[in-house]
């Protein structure tokens, strides 16, 4: 489920309706459904990377606690492993295709309210472990409940969507390092952060404030999967206060660049998904997990490369000061995927580091140029300094290709049978490559 705001968007007739004709349960009666289903803890076999998601007894269960689906809308795999929600029906631009009531939504601040001082003393560890988790508290929170769920087995209230969730993921937190020896920089430093906060998570959770068992949390596998499901199935909120919220079903949702679904998320924390315009049959219901224009961060946290990407991020990692300078984000800094083509800015990056690196007055006023939009001046700078920009930019296209080609060949040396991250490694790789090469020739057209 998507990690971006909600748009403010939104139909409230249609929102009414979808709450007057959805039966309202409470808290209690969750929780005595997790207690009719009894079973050992630790029911959920997580070992078994390739065990059968139950998804339709997820979709009966949450059904049965005031989901509510438009008609054609359903849970649809073509290859037993990888679950979407999809329509055999049209769909008109407005409609409400799917609400999921609050009584089964997954709510960071509820976390605090259940688990007190004791998620307190956690978070607090967690913070002096590293002051940059700060802003990842919701997060944190997610993953203690899972686990604590997790302990209860089938008498857990949310059994049903936890053995619904894979075993198996492919993203940043689960890659070896043998996966980062085959990564391009900002692959690698984006996939490697996502480790490194999965494991300052699991060091806060192993000093026991948290009531979750011991052997639950000594158990990698499992504590990992625990942050891997609160990881790529999370939806944020700003309103009215910050938190990460996963509700079952929704979190059904897949990826686009262009999605046809919103979600609103009323006061209550029931979500409503609405069709962003008409859906035709047959189509899948699909929502944004993250910038369409730079795919790798999208690699990194949900471990598969999207397939209608458009751009991608020009790699230059060693211009990070630059960058900050200017104020620059990496989604400003782009080549075309199908041309090569370069976006302005990545020109302005080169070109700034040639100015400090042989006129630091040069630089200052270049600097004025770009933050004040001075397009003139910036013109006139680069042709002073074209021949150098361009040998420059040529120096870092050809090194990243020739890194790529040598990481790729190294990746596909791996057996897939204990290295099954390969192929969305592999095919991060060559969409790097693909593009880069154009770039390359646009590059030697112009001199």
């Amino acid at each position: 489920v998507s990690a971006f705001s909600p748009a403010a968007r939104h139909s409230a007739a249609l929102l009414q309706n979808a709450r007057s004709t959805t039966t309202t349960t409470t808290s209690t009666t969750l929780y005595q459904f997790g207690g009719a289903t009894m079973g050992a803890p630790g029911a959920i076999n997580v070992a078994d990377e390739y065990a059968q998601r139950d998804v339709y007894a997820m979709e009966e269960w949450a059904i049965g606690y005031g989901a509510q689906k438009a008609d054609g809308v359903e849970l649809y795999s073509d290859d037993g492993s990888d679950y979407q929600l999809i329509t055999q029906q049209g769909v008109g631009a407005g409609q409400t295709v799917l609400y999921v009531p609050p009584d089964i939504v997954l709510s960071s601040n509820a976390v605090v309210d259940e688990f007190g001082g004791s998620l307190q003393s956690a978070e607090q560890f967690l913070v002096n472990l590293d002051q940059g988790t700060q802003i990842r508290l919701p997060l944190f929170r997610l993953m203690a409940k899972i686990l604590a769920e997790y302990d209860k087995g089938q008498d857990s209230a949310y059994f049903p969507w936890l053995n619904a969730m894979p075993r198996q993921y492919y993203n940043g937190v689960s890659m070896t390092d043998a996966c980062f020896a085959c990564l391009p920089p900002y692959a690698g430093w984006l996939a490697s952060n996502e480790r490194i906060n999965y494991t300052h998570f699991a060091a806060a959770l192993r000093q026991g404030f948290v009531p979750i068992d011991q052997n639950t949390l000594n158990n990698e596998q499992v504590v990992k999967w625990a942050y891997n499901v609160a990881f790529t199935r999370f939806h944020e909120v700003w309103s009215p206060s910050r938190q990460k919220l996963i509700a079952p079903m929704a979190d059904m949702l897949n990826h686009s660049a262009e999605p046809n679904c919103e979600i609103l998320v009323d006061q209550m924390g029931g979500f409503t998904v609405t069709a962003m315009y008409d859906i035709q049959p047959g189509s899948p219901l699909t929502i944004s997990l993250g910038d369409p224009t730079n795919p790798t961060p999208i690699f990194a946290q949900y471990g598969f490369l999207p397939n209608d990407c458009a751009t991608i991020f020009c790699k230059a990692m060693h211009l990070d000061p630059q960058i900050k300078e200017l104020g620059y984000d990496f989604k400003d800094l782009l080549f075309q995927t199908e041309s090569g083509e370069i976006a302005p800015k990545v020109w302005d990056i080169f070109l700034y580091e040639i100015l400090q690196n042989n006129d630091p007055g040069a630089a200052e006023n270049y600097l004025v140029a770009c933050k004040t939009n001075d397009e003139a001046t910036k013109q006139q700078y680069l042709d002073n300094y074209f021949s150098y920009v361009l040998e420059s930019m040529k120096n870092h296209v050809y090194g990243i290709m020739a890194d790529v080609e040598n990481l790729t060949a190294n990746a596909q040396s791996y057996d897939l049978q204990t290295h099954p991250r390969v192929p969305v490694i592999v095919a991060h790789n060559q969409l790097v490559s693909q593009t880069f090469t154009m770039t390359a020739a646009l590059l030697e057209q112009m001199g």
